[in-house]
């Protein structure tokens, strides 16, 4: 595999620039925007609710309604396979005199949303769903909604965005406790709209999101940074595959996300940062990777919330490390778009890798570059992640791997097929 290649933007990023846009009194431009259909489920909803949106070459306008100014959507708002979508969505409708359901397919209504109704319905929404709070789902906002402190007792950027979105339109201020520290895309994004946002930090290490309700935003243009989650794929297929060498341009390396770099660089992988840059109040570089030898590691549970997206990317790099590899404390991962520490482990052993799962913790006793025997079927239980992820493992496999789903890749990475076939073609 060799070439230089982009991926599409930041998911996390793009949800965030379109929702606040669409808060904003004015237009915001938004480059770099994913065409995937989780960031498309967002476009929606927001047009359905009286954002006006459109495509200019490269660019999505997005004229927003002002903090307050949502209109209630005729119909269901279809968060298709998009748990943030759904999520970030339910916040903003929460603080609005507006009533609003949400419905998602298969996967997504097997996902729990109790994380995000519970403290929504202690700021006031009133909350009717599926036995297990799953979708469909029905939110009827409250406003003026009811300011609170929110200790969170899981670390979720998805739960800590929504409260902050439900603040916007709440009068006083709502403040969020994470012990751990989580992706804060929201929260730079809410930043650079200008929102009344203050944050601090316990003697106790854990963060405190303060936002004062009640103000305008402003328009902002938005260059939405390469998606790291993406170019984990790109990366992990760089080093896996003997004589390969890739750069992926442009890419997001917010601290908060790039855990896999800190996981690959202990175990000896051949990565190099160039080009560093910030883009939108956000870090972004060019990654180049190296096939080269991996060695095993103990990869702690405080890992988790930095990479928790890119573990199954890591499990197939760790399954052809020598040496065994435990990652622990990864029960998140279970919660997923499918329980992705059971796809993986069953994807991976059908195509002979040795891996286990204890409690939370993955292990794997890899085969020192030695390829995969491949030639299972792979049941992706249409994850996107589990689909990509066993793609990888099928480059470097003997009897390559058949993947019963590849489609669902298009959740977050249109094209991916197109830009593997690219780099191991040279076209």
């Amino acid at each position: 595999m060799r070439g230089t290649v982009r991926v599409p933007g930041d998911k996390s990023i793009g949800h965030r620039a379109l929702i606040l846009a669409g808060l904003a009194i004015g237009t915001s431009r938004i480059t770099g925007l994913s065409d995937g259909a989780d960031v498309a489920a967002t476009r929606r909803a927001l047009a359905a609710m009286g954002v006006r949106l459109a495509r200019d070459g490269a660019s999505w306008c997005v004229r927003g309604v002002g903090v307050g100014g949502l209109l209630p959507p005729a119909g269901a708002l279809d968060m298709g396979n998009s748990g943030t979508s759904a999520r970030l969505l339910m916040g903003l409708v929460a603080s609005h005199a507006i009533t609003a359901t949400f419905v998602g397919d298969a996967s997504l209504s097997a996902r729990p949303m109790a994380r995000v109704a519970e403290p929504l319905r202690a700021m006031g929404a009133d909350i009717v769903a599926a036995p297990g709070t799953h979708l469909p789902l029905t939110l009827r906002g409250l406003a003026p909604a009811i300011a609170l402190t929110y200790r969170l007792p899981v670390a979720s950027a998805q739960v800590k965005t929504a409260l902050l979105l439900a603040a916007l339109n709440t009068p006083g201020v709502t403040r969020v406790v994470e012990p751990v520290a989580t992706r804060d895309h929201g929260e730079r994004m809410l930043a650079a709209f200008g929102a009344d946002l203050a944050i601090s930090t316990d003697a106790d290490g854990a963060r405190h999101i303060a936002l004062r309700g009640g103000g305008d935003l402003h328009p902002c243009d938005v260059a939405v940074p390469g998606d790291f989650s993406s170019a984990a794929f790109v990366i992990v297929a760089a080093l896996i595959v003997p004589g390969s060498e890739v750069t992926v341009t442009g890419v997001g390396i917010n601290p908060r996300r790039t855990g896999l770099l800190t996981a690959l660089a202990a175990m000896g992988a051949d990565i190099t940062l160039a080009n560093e840059r910030g883009v939108a109040g956000e870090a972004v570089a060019d990654i180049t990777a190296r096939h080269g030898p991996l060695t095993g590691r103990d990869l702690p549970a405080t890992l988790a919330a930095d990479m928790i997206d890119e573990y199954p990317a890591l499990f197939v790099a760790a399954a052809l490390a020598k040496g065994r590899t435990v990652a622990r404390g990864l029960d998140e991962l279970r919660h997923k778009e499918s329980d992705r520490l059971a796809a993986m482990a069953a994807a991976l052993a059908a195509s002979g890798a040795a891996i286990a799962i204890e409690g939370d913790d993955m292990i794997i006793d890899g085969s020192g570059g030695t390829p995969f025997v491949g030639g299972a079927k792979i049941a992706t239980h249409g994850d996107h992640r589990v689909a990509m992820s066993m793609a990888v493992a099928g480059l470097a496999s003997r009897d390559g791997v058949r993947i019963d789903d590849l489609a669902c890749a298009a959740t977050s990475f249109p094209g991916f097929a197109d830009l593997i076939e690219r780099l191991t073609t040279g076209s």
